[in-house]
């Protein structure tokens, strides 16, 4: 049966996840492969961080648009 992929997780659960391994990292007292592969998580993390910041990056120069759109516009009736 093919893997499911598991379901991105939300920029605050990623965040939150991300600095609990750069905590277990920075505490030491892992074995080099614990430590590479809590190293290649937080890559993860980091890039699923991005990923929101991207797009909440777009939706708020989309929104400023529209509304720098409805200022040079004609005004139109609410109803």
């Amino acid at each position: 049966m093919a893997e499911q992929k598991a379901e991105t997780p939300s920029y605050e659960r990623a965040r939150e996840e991300l600095t609990e391994v750069v905590r277990r990292l920075e505490a030491g007292g892992l074995t080099l492969e614990q430590s590479i592969e809590l190293w290649e998580r937080g890559e993860r993390l980091a890039a699923i961080c991005e990923e929101w910041l991207q797009g909440a990056r777009v939706r708020l120069a989309a929104a400023m648009a529209r509304r720098e759109e409805g200022a040079d516009g004609p005004e139109e009736a609410p109803f």
